[in-house]
């Protein structure tokens, strides 16, 4: 190597060259069974290459996981545990309509709907759960834009409801 010459450092794996279907092995995460719609509606609904979810929650079976409104019933560590547990729902749900999460090119937009009673302000803090777990599964380049609301009740008595857009390849 001359003077001239810089050392160039060359890394096996980058953040972007591990899929997200890996991503979920090396985190050790199993996704759940797909929620059932709890009414009248579909879970997806793929628009050219726009994936809409319905609202998900923290749900286990055909019920509830985690019920209550955080800063009365639940704290805010709960509410991040059941924010938690809504995004993963959401991933098991877009790995059955898409095959596989390969196919998600970007979160588009998160929105969080967090159930409180009185003048709760943490609800950023409850909805970065769900933001944490999409960004270890599918890199910080894919964050989605997002909203977060601050609700009086949400269907079955849930602390949180997620609302995702994903953008996907064909």
């Amino acid at each position: 190597m001359n003077a001239n010459s810089k050392a160039q450092v060359v890394t096996l794996e980058s953040p972007g060259t591990v899929s997200a279907e890996q991503r979920l092995k090396e985190l050790g995460i199993k996704l759940p069974t797909p929620p059932e719609p709890f009414g009248t509606y579909v879970e997806t609904v793929q628009t050219s290459n726009l994936l809409f979810l319905s609202g998900m929650l923290p749900t286990e079976g055909h019920g509830a996981k985690f019920v209550g409104r955080v800063g009365a019933e639940l704290d805010v560590e709960a509410g991040r545990k059941a924010a938690q547990l809504a995004a993963l729902n959401v991933l098991a749900v877009v790995q059955q309509h898409l095959g596989s999460l390969d196919r998600v090119t970007r979160v588009v937009r998160l929105g969080v709907s967090v159930a409180t009673s009185g003048d709760v302000r943490e609800q950023p803090k409850v909805a970065d759960a769900a933001s944490d777990l999409l960004q270890d599964i599918f890199g910080k380049n894919k964050s989605p834009c997002r909203l977060v609301y601050g609700v009086a009740s949400l269907p079955l008595g849930t602390p949180v409801e997620l609302e995702v857009i994903f953008e996907v390849a064909g």
